[in-house]
């Protein structure tokens, strides 16, 4: 996986000026219908913290990232938060969730991975626990800016998590273009 980008100071805050402006705020929404307000929640790949602001409103969440820079960044600027140093695959943390939210995160795992990754989701979270992930729609794979991305159907994404989640919402949405994004939202089997 291509992180170098997010490893530097210089581009953290380039992404902070890109990302601007951009939220999850309906994918939150979404989520609240299927986790109940209060409950325990993991982001994986809090980034600048824009999601992570929005989720603490109604969650006890814990932010994480796999960038110490991301990190030093929503530390300082969220000093009372808790945040882990988290990889997207291992997730290499004792702590069990009610809930684990990712916005575009998980694209930029291999399939190898993200099957890891759900696998060892899986093994974090409480009995019927949440999973709310985003993914960029499309086929096949690029590297942008030094990162893996790996494009995804709703078709391929029900088979990868289908094993070990029930799936309770997978449609499409707009970030920039019409059915450019795919969010999935499951219960642990």
């Amino acid at each position: 996986m291509g992180e170098g980008y997010y490893k530097t100071k210089a581009s953290v805050e380039e992404y902070i000026k890109l990302a601007k402006g951009v939220d999850g705020q309906i994918l939150i929404e979404k989520l609240k219908e299927h986790l109940p307000s209060g409950a325990h929640l993991l982001e994986i790949g809090s980034g600048p913290g824009t999601d992570w602001n929005i989720l603490k409103k109604d969650y006890d969440v814990v932010g994480s990232d796999n960038s110490s820079e991301f990190l030093n960044h929503l530390i300082s600027n969220n000093p009372q938060g808790r945040f882990l140093e988290l990889d997207a695959v291992t997730l290499a943390t004792d702590k069990i969730f009610g809930g684990i939210y990712s916005n575009k995160v998980l694209h930029h795992l291999k399939d190898k991975e993200l099957i890891a990754s759900i696998n060892r989701q899986y093994e974090i979270l409480n009995t019927k626990g949440i999973i709310c992930h985003s993914f960029w729609k499309g086929k096949g794979s690029e590297i942008f800016k030094g990162l893996f991305v790996n494009y995804h159907s709703e078709q391929i994404l029900r088979n990868l998590f289908e094993k070990k989640f029930e799936i309770l919402f997978l449609d499409c949405y707009q970030e920039f273009e019409n059915n450019d994004s795919i969010l999935l939202i499951g219960r642990k089997k």
